[in-house]
């Protein structure tokens, strides 16, 4: 055989041995890539996003949209060559699985965490959009959650309102711990609650639970720290003063917050806050407003822009890493409160953009 077919013949020989092992061999990537962008406005699969009844609402126009990213499964496992592909891709990014998710969790669990992250996010928008606009939101301490065979299982309840310990009122939710570790482990502690179910048709009136309380004697545990427990997690609940229902399948996480606490405010807000302009965003928000950071920023502004936005809310955190690469025809409008997008709005929608606080690729603006 002529020594030029041979070394052909071999070199064809190890690139089909290398497609073949970069196809089998798994490596520990997942991909990111740009996923649905919804506006908080409007309507998704044939239901409006944001519900508002018992208060005066208006139907604004143009958008407020939420970004979303799209990765692959916690179970799934990328081959080198996928790998490959998504690290020359422009519109995707390969980061390290365990960036993502955690060692040892599960789809399942994956999926629950999410689920929760999206639900406490939807409660925070809400009260962060009528902290906004001055509507006085009412709280109280709750039993978030209730672990098994310890002493509160079956006892207490997920929605147990926790009005006293021991006799002593409940104002915040970290004075539920601080009572029971008064015990020493072995003790008995009183919870006085209300009942999750008398609780929860209170709420659907916009009012305080009262009545029906009811007295819970739990003997302390010795916990890891070598403190009293009962074994449940404390939690704060709202009671809103008219419902606002958030309709949003399969989406999950947290950093919808912001995009959602807007929709409300503009909803509830005669007008249009973006005066009829394309505006896309995201970013986690607490209860009191403050914006913080999220994953996957530049998958967001790449999907945002290609559905037609022109400005993106952008966590400061999330300035430099976004202002890196910023698609064309995207302004990237730094903001780090409610407070702070509620303005840049009132910019846009009156054209005045140039004194918009921008991002830049030092995170100044």
């Amino acid at each position: 055989m002529p020594r030029r077919l041979a070394t052909l013949l071999a070199s064809t020989l190890m690139l089909i041995a290398l497609l073949i092992a970069g196809v089998l061999i798994p490596v520990p990537y997942s991909e990111m890539s740009p996923g649905p962008t919804v506006n908080t406005l409007g309507d998704h699969a044939g239901a409006p996003v944001l519900q508002i009844s018992g208060r005066k609402t208006y139907q604004p126009t143009g958008h407020l949209n939420m970004t979303t990213v799209r990765v692959t499964g916690p179970d799934y496992r990328m081959n080198a060559f996928e790998a490959f592909i998504g690290w020359l891709g422009h519109d995707s990014t390969v980061v390290p699985h365990k960036t993502l998710y955690p060692e040892g969790q599960t789809a399942e669990q994956a999926d629950q965490e999410n689920a929760e992250e999206f639900s406490q996010s939807q409660e925070s928008a809400k009260v962060a959009a009528l902290g906004q606009l001055h509507i006085p939101v009412a709280s109280q301490t709750v039993v978030a959650s209730v672990m098994k065979d310890k002493p509160a299982d079956g006892k207490l309840h997920a929605g147990d309102v926790i009005k006293a310990v021991d006799g002593k009122p409940v104002r915040t939710y970290g004075d539920v711990a601080k009572l029971v570790t008064r015990h020493k482990p072995g003790e008995k502690t009183v919870f006085t609650v209300i009942p999750a179910k008398v609780a929860a048709a209170a709420e659907k009136q916009g009012k305080r639970p009262a009545g029906d309380q009811k007295q819970v004697a739990l003997t302390t545990t010795k916990a890891d720290n070598g403190r009293a427990v009962v074994g449940i997690q404390a939690g704060v609940d709202h009671i809103f003063p008219f419902p606002i229902d958030i309709k949003l399948a399969d989406v999950g996480g947290p950093s919808a917050g912001l995009m959602f606490a807007l929709g409300i405010v503009d909803k509830l807000t005669p007008g249009n806050m973006t005066g009829g302009r394309f505006v896309a965003g995201t970013g986690t928000i607490d209860d009191k407003g403050k914006v913080g950071p999220i994953g996957g920023i530049s998958m967001k502004t790449v999907g945002a822009r290609a559905k037609g936005a022109q400005f993106f809310l952008t966590p400061k955190e999330n300035c430099a890493a976004a202002a890196k690469d910023t698609p064309e025809g995207l302004t990237l409008v730094k903001v780090g409160t409610i407070g702070d997008a509620v303005k840049a709005l009132d910019k846009i929608s009156t054209g005045h953009t140039a004194g918009l606080p921008s991002c830049s690729p030092a995170g100044r603006s």
